[in-house]
């Protein structure tokens, strides 16, 4: 167990760790070794696994050969540790949780690093001093079947169709889908979705995983779809549920509602101008999605939207609706 602690704190050329740094890091994780111990444990360590110590590194240090296979995640610098505790608080909250145990050893060894660098106090102190929020109401991520959602991350690797039961949101009644031809997973919010083909349509669909009951991998190759990318799939506004082609919006902002959007912009062609009375005049080109919707009347009288003029009066709709319900 010593050793292994040893392999993982020793880095990757060409930076180096000397036996000193070494002794106060392991007794700083509770082993209690000498000096002489240490020296004769790296010289041992180094007939088995691609260790060295330069003659020219000073202060004389070790360290993996430069092109070493790594082995777990040795030498994981302080920096390096911070970002991987960060990364935990996250995804925490942003991953399933058979997702998030995947990445646990990685985050045992940011957590063993901290506690054995000699720069505690300090990585405590940034640890404690950095959070990553949500920009909106956060909700807890659904319950996805580990076994399913293994199968359906094997067949994507593996370019292979899936048999699938399925459980829609409105039907108690499971549905089979005997050829899912799988093309993407994609995260949104909370939910994983898998981007596929059904049989042998060519409309690219998506399925929740974590409605997913049954999965089961078959002996067949997947489908693909040519020109498919995923990446532009998503610029698309699919995933935000599509609902038409993309649009030109025009909106007046108050000045707290939209002066983020000058650091954060909608769209690579948005023009944003401030007028007399402090406003913000924003067009851009963007797609019709539910989400264009749902952020907007979140900014409530923060933005007026001018056009086009379908959706001004969608959003009119809305909010009569809405006052009428808080009428009373």
């Amino acid at each position: 167990m010593r050793q292994w602690q040893m392999l993982r704190l020793i880095p990757q050329a060409p930076r180096t760790i000397t036996v000193a740094e070494l002794h106060d890091k392991l007794k700083a994780i509770d082993f209690a070794i000498g000096v002489r111990t240490i020296q004769r444990d790296l010289l041992d360590l180094a007939t088995i696994f691609p260790l060295t110590n330069p003659a020219d590194s000073r202060p004389f240090g070790w360290c993996w050969m430069e092109n070493a296979a790594r082995m777990d995640m040795p030498g994981l610098s302080t920096p390096a540790a911070l970002t991987l505790a960060l990364m935990e608080q996250h995804m925490r909250h942003a991953l399933p949780p058979s997702t998030l145990d995947s990445m646990q050893p990685y985050f045992s060894a940011a957590r063993q690093t901290l506690n054995a660098a000699s720069e505690r106090a300090s990585a405590s102190a940034w640890l404690g001093k950095i959070r990553v929020i949500a920009p909106m109401q956060r909700l807890l991520a659904p319950h996805i079947d580990e076994a399913c959602q293994r199968t359906v991350y094997e067949a994507l690797m593996q370019n292979r169709q899936l048999k699938l039961s399925y459980k829609k949101r409105d039907n108690d009644k499971l549905v089979s889908y005997d050829a899912v031809h799988p093309l993407a997973i994609v995260q949104r919010g909370q939910l994983l979705y898998l981007v596929c083909l059904f049989a042998d349509y060519h409309d690219v669909r998506t399925l929740v995983l974590h409605r997913v009951q049954q999965a089961e991998m078959l002996f067949l190759s997947a489908r693909a779809q040519p020109g498919f990318d995923i990446d532009a799939y998503i610029a698309s506004g699919a995933m935000g549920i599509r609902e038409g082609e993309p649009l030109r919006l025009e909106a007046v902002f108050a000045r707290r509602s939209g002066e983020h959007l000058y650091e954060t912009p909608l769209s690579a062609d948005q023009q944003l101008q401030a007028r007399a009375d402090g406003s913000l005049h924003l067009t851009a080109t963007v797609p019709s999605t539910r989400e264009l919707q749902w952020w907007l009347l979140g900014l409530g009288d923060g933005v007026e939207v001018l056009a086009p003029a379908a959706l001004r009066e969608q959003m009119r709709s809305t909010i009569a609706s809405m006052a009428s319900r808080y009428a009373s």
